[in-house]
């Protein structure tokens, strides 16, 4: 058992660290108003717990109230290789969380996740995760993060979409995926595992990044509402899915890694 790591989280710091030079602009009020969106108080009384980890992941999902129902763990190989799993994203957090908590008591926490470095201002999730940071200098290092994490002993876990389902031709659905999964799945022999989480956000939550893409806004407004997602979902239920192995060796060059990619999400929602 990991060592408990009790944290207490400071929005605000984060915020205006992150803001840098630009932080003076930024006007309390929005500061307070952006705390209680994310409702900083609930967040805080979990993580005094310190939980770390996958104990982190499934005492989360304790405290949201949240019960969790999963098909097909027979078809979860063993562990004598290692793994892509792959998932759509409809809700942003509790998808990730469940997910770490599936994968991850049944591979012993050998399980890691490439999420927004944001996140990683969360102890209880630093074990799991590898930070992604698409902005800045740090966004430089990212392809060599990605294959640092593939030719590594852990499993990976991947949401292709890189940023959570939208409502789209009138269905709740992730946006094309990326095909970094497949190339480097090719390349260090893992064979991929397919997912569907069946979920879903709020309408608000679909608005906002309709009225984002309309706008044009290079800046993803929808995501400052997912911790409001997340604290709705209390005492939600959701279902997992997990699909038989896709073999590696099938990607072959009759299809772009591309294609593959949109394949396999096909595949995810066919489940």
């Amino acid at each position: 058992m990991t060592e408990r790591q009790p944290q207490v989280l400071d929005l605000e710091q984060i915020i205006r660290s992150r803001a840098g030079k630009k932080a003076k602009y930024i006007p309390r009020f929005l500061i307070e108003g952006f705390k209680k969106l994310a409702h900083q108080d609930f967040i805080n009384g979990y993580l005094k717990e310190g939980h770390m980890g996958v104990e982190f992941c499934e005492n989360c999902l304790k405290y949201l109230n949240v019960n969790v129902e999963v098909e097909g763990m027979e078809n979860l190989p063993d562990d004598s290789s290692r793994y892509t799993f792959v998932s759509n994203h409809p809700l942003g957090a509790i998808d990730g969380v469940t997910l770490g908590m599936v994968l991850g008591k049944h591979y012993n926490g050998n399980i890691k996740y490439l999420m927004n470095d944001l996140l990683m201002n969360l102890k209880g999730l630093q074990p799991l995760g590898i930070p992604v940071n698409k902005l800045g200098g740090q966004a430089r290092n990212l392809p060599k993060l990605i294959d640092e994490a593939f030719r590594s002993d852990s499993h990976m876990l991947l949401f292709p979409a890189g940023l959570c389902s939208r409502k789209i031709d009138g269905k709740i659905q992730d946006i094309q995926w990326g095909k970094a999964f497949v190339t480097k799945s090719i390349q260090t022999g893992r064979d991929i595992v397919p997912i569907r989480f069946e979920g879903r956000n709020s309408d608000r939550f679909y608005n906002i990044a309709k009225w984002c893409k309309r706008l044009g806004l290079k800046f993803n407004a929808a995501m400052l509402f997912l911790p409001d997602e997340m604290y709705r979902s209390r005492g939600g239920s959701y279902r997992v899915i997990i699909g038989k192995p896709i073999p590696h060796e099938s990607l072959d060059k009759s299809r772009t890694p591309h294609e593959w990619a949109q394949e396999i999400r096909n595949k995810v929602y066919e489940l």
